[in-house]
């Protein structure tokens, strides 16, 4: 980036952060701790809940940032990827970075990057942008979801965590991060620090015990969030209504898995309440008021349109689960798309024998599978199957094939969810 030529607005900013892959770099914390360092190391100036995990990071995020919202504390939240535009991945108390915030810390922090003599990666830099973003506003407490893995994820470089929540691990990324549930909770559970708390979402013995083990190591006092302390009192496709000590907690997001996700959220408030106490009144306002698009959620009613950005197995298995479970008796249209490098025949076999029809599409990302060739291979169900030419297309044809009675799912990427969402939501309302 020339110095001398200013990034006038966050386009131009994301047109510089894209500009790097982190293909061919050699992986390790060492570039964004030098960068951070050139800073003046903006993380040292925060407090951070780090969330690691295959699935469900996302959702535990911006409602743990929702309920400490509502409580007063200057919260920031960092997630990925977005759904519409790049601003979504950093928000202070609910709110997007702006365009001109974002221009003017990627003019600053780029120009330290770019004298490197190895460069940041896109991820590195966003996530130093993040962090120097955080700071300028001032936050009380930042809730920070790593990216991928955890060990190496550039997220790593922050200090000791006021907690480390722990979501559900799966199969994900088994390329990079080893293709056992245990290899892949090592990595993620590499975050632990030496006595900050940790919260695992409560999952099978071979995850539990490897990261007993690190919190042993690590001197951290673990807690299991028990998912039979948040008791399902009522359910709609509106939301949840939870039992939680004596209080009634509605939530606008939809599964059995969100409960779950609950779960986590409340025990790792408890956790924290000596430090950063909840009022209950708090706590019920953030749940009300927190949004997630893009997780089984309903955009319209005729028909019935539910989109989900679930991309592997577990995520898809949640998804046959919740369409059961909230839509019995109606087959639905499967909107897919998928990226290539994921186990879609694991994420079609979720999902499929459900199925009325499908439509498939191409998502917009240069490892999507075609959707040509993602209809052939869903022929082998025996129900009709349709290649889309665009999204647009794609969405048409899924809610012309289900008609007014019935319903449609969009799951396989969430790559493809803010197209989805645009062109049912400007067609639509709830």
């Amino acid at each position: 980036m020339d110095k001398h030529t200013p990034l006038e607005d966050g386009a131009q900013a994301v047109e510089y952060i894209h500009s790097f892959s982190w293909l061919g770099s050699r992986p390790g914390l060492e570039r964004t701790r030098q960068l951070l360092a050139a800073m003046g190391n903006p993380e040292r100036q925060l407090h951070f809940i780090h969330l690691v995990g295959t699935n469900g990071k996302g959702s535990t995020a911006a409602m743990l940032a929702s309920v400490l919202t509502a409580a007063g504390y200057r919260t920031g939240l960092y997630t990925s990827p977005y759904i519409h535009h790049f601003e979504e991945r950093m928000k202070v108390d609910g709110e997007e970075i702006t365009g001109e915030e974002l221009a003017a810390i990627t003019q600053w922090v780029g120009g330290l990057a770019d004298q490197m003599e190895e460069h940041p990666t896109e991820f590195e830099l966003v996530t130093c942008v993040a962090l120097e973003f955080y700071r300028r506003r001032g936050c009380d407490l930042v809730v920070l979801e790593a990216g991928m893995g955890g060990r190496l994820d550039s997220t790593n470089v922050i200090p000791a965590p006021e907690a480390v929540v722990i979501t559900n691990i799966g199969l994900d990324h088994t390329a990079q991060l080893g293709n056992t549930v245990e290899a892949i909770a090592a990595e993620k559970a590499a975050v632990i620090k030496d006595g900050c708390p940790v919260i695992l979402y409560e999952q099978g013995q071979e995850v539990t015990q490897v990261v007993e083990n690190v919190c042993q190591a690590h001197g951290a006092s673990l807690t299991i969030a028990r998912a039979d302390r948040v008791e399902l009192e009522r359910e709609s496709p509106e939301g949840q209504w939870w039992k939680w000590k004596g209080e009634t907690l509605f939530v606008p997001l939809l599964g059995d898995n969100q409960r779950h996700n609950g779960a986590v959220v409340l025990h790792t408030l408890e956790v924290l309440a000596t430090k950063y106490p909840v009022s209950a009144q708090a706590l019920r306002n953030g749940l009300a008021q927190v949004r997630w698009p893009g997780r089984f959620e309903v955009l319209c009613r005729d028909p019935w349109f539910v989109v989900d950005g679930g991309h592997n197995p577990q995520c898809a298995a949640t998804v046959a689960e919740n369409l059961t479970r909230y839509f019995s008796g109606k087959a639905p249209v499967l909107l897919m798309g998928v990226l290539e490098d994921k186990d879609r025949a694991g994420l079609c076999q979720a999902v499929a024998p459900l199925a009325h029809a499908f439509v498939t599409i191409t998502p917009p990302s240069p490892r999507a599978l075609k959707a040509r060739t993602l209809a052939q291979e869903l022929a082998v169900y025996g129900k009709p199957v349709y290649a889309a030419d665009s999204i647009s297309q794609g969405v048409e044809q899924a809610m012309e094939l289900a008609g007014k009675e019935g319903l449609v799912c969009a799951l396989g990427s969430l790559y493809s969810v803010g197209e989805i969402r645009d062109c049912v939501l400007s067609k639509r309302e709830i």
